[in-house]
């Protein structure tokens, strides 16, 4: 037994002898490593894209010096095309500026051991140097910065009958600062291949064909313009449709709506046309002739402004009508001949006046007239609207005060009325004996128009 427990003995102390230096050979070849990786790279370490593992600082730095003499970056384009940049084109160099020991005596060489299977990337872009204007120069002259074709957004198209969309479309223009930084950064970083088309660097549409904007802008446009809004001017009309209405849109915060300004535009075209207050009429005398008739204060007027909102909405509201525009003045008849056939019609030259109604002579009188003589004194000529009716009245002046029965103003304080002081009408006896500028008329004769006429009639009064 004594012989068995010896033997024992012996093998455990050759046992422990064995752990011990196994112990201090795992000790040593720690700190050997610990040494070893204090001048050279860990295992799995990339500099600016290279492979530096177990190298020294100069051993590395002779590596990517030669790489940056031989550096060529590939470029790759829209539809498989390639295009490349070498170090010549940039004036690359690589510069000792002490970053790679710098590096390698900020591993954690203490944990030297884990280092095995894993990889450590070190990006030393001041190691790289380049002529920043060749670069520039460079990148924009290749092909695919100088060839590309734009991208198109998507947009709305008139065909005629509707609007439509047309489609976008996908362009090979590139985003220049874009494609300038992004290969900047991969010369400085060692990288040997760019993808213009997986980094984005294409241009791409901003509006596409499923815009929710654009496709609401859609609706509205041909909302717009299916509606037809009918002006009726009595013996003329004038129509709003689509021809007109498409050249009236615009988009206005996302919405397509109709431009003011056009709108206000047709209509001040509208009253330039059709507005007769204080303008020129070709008018049919008494006596058969044709004259031309200026001034006074009888006709129609459109309300431009109030007619702009009107008309902006009947078209917004979808709903094809007729409609007559927002007047400011009106007249008795919105046909060519706004006059009509009820008016009273006052010859200065002859010193007649006739009242029409419904076109039948119904009074005709002589008068006497304004004194043309004497400024202030004249009967004022134009067409008018009769103003007023009073009966009786007083009409008072600077210098008169008179008592008349039928009192009918048509232009401020000058009108139609009865003078039963005077005996004889007509003639010249204005030149001499004229009014203040108002109408004297035979009591009778007037009495006669006072019962038929009614405010607002025509008073033409001519030479």
């Amino acid at each position: 037994m004594s012989e068995e427990k010896a033997k024992m003995g012996t093998g455990r102390k050759v046992l422990i002898v064995l752990i011990c230096l196994m112990l201090l050979l795992t000790v040593a070849a720690y700190f050997i490593g610990v040494y070893y990786f204090s001048e050279h790279f860990l295992p799995g370490t990339m500099v600016n894209g290279f492979n530096c593992s177990y190298m020294k600082a100069e051993e590395a730095e002779d590596l990517l010096a030669k790489r940056a003499e031989a550096y060529v970056l590939a470029i790759q384009t829209h539809g498989n095309g390639q295009e490349s940049i070498s170090s010549e084109q940039i004036g690359l160099t690589y510069n000792r500026d002490g970053s790679v020991q710098k590096t390698i005596r900020q591993q954690n060489r203490f944990q030297w051991f884990l280092s095995f299977g894993k990889t450590h990337t070190y990006e030393l872009p001041s190691t790289i140097v380049y002529d920043a204007a060749k670069l520039y120069q460079t990148v924009a002259g290749l092909k695919c910065m100088t060839e590309g074709v734009p991208s198109t957004d998507a947009y709305l198209t008139d065909t005629g009958t509707s609007f439509e969309i047309t489609p976008e479309t996908e362009g090979t223009e590139l985003d220049g600062d874009q494609v300038q930084a992004l290969i900047a950064s991969a010369i400085v970083t060692g990288k040997t291949s760019v993808n213009l088309v997986e980094e984005n660097c294409y241009k791409k549409p901003s509006v596409y064909r499923d815009d929710p904007d654009l496709l609401r802008q859609c609706q509205q446009a041909n909302q717009l313009t299916d509606v037809i809004i009918t002006y009726d001017f009595g013996d003329r009309t004038e129509t709003v449709d689509r021809d007109l209405i498409k050249d009236w849109l615009m988009i206005e915060n996302n919405e397509c709506v109709l431009n003011r300004e056009m709108v206000s535009a047709y209509v001040h075209e509208l009253a330039n046309k059709y507005d007769t207050f204080g303008g020129t009429r070709m008018f049919r005398t008494y006596d058969g002739r044709e004259i031309p008739v200026s001034g006074g204060d009888y006709g129609w007027v459109i309300d431009q402004t109030a007619e702009t909102d009107a008309l902006i909405q009947a078209v917004s509201s979808g709903v094809t009508q007729v409609r007559a525009p927002v007047y400011q003045y009106e007249a008795w008849s919105r046909n060519t001949n706004d006059i009509g056939y009820t008016y009273i019609e006052i010859d200065l030259t002859n010193q007649r006046m006739v009242f029409y109604q419904d076109g039948y002579p119904l009074v005709d009188t002589l008068v006497v007239t304004g004194n043309p003589n004497i400024p202030g004194m004249e009967t004022p000529v134009g067409c008018f609207a009769l103003d007023a009716k009073q009966s009786p009245a007083v009409l008072t002046g600077e210098d008169y005060q008179a008592n008349v029965t039928y009192w009918m103003p048509f232009c401020g304080n000058v009108g139609i009325h009865d003078a039963t002081w005077r005996t004889q009408f007509g003639n010249n006896l204005y030149l001499w004996e004229g009014s203040h500028g108002c109408v004297n008329t035979p009591y009778e004769k007037a009495q006669a128009i006072y019962q038929n006429v009614e405010v607002g009639c025509p008073v033409v009064v001519h030479y």
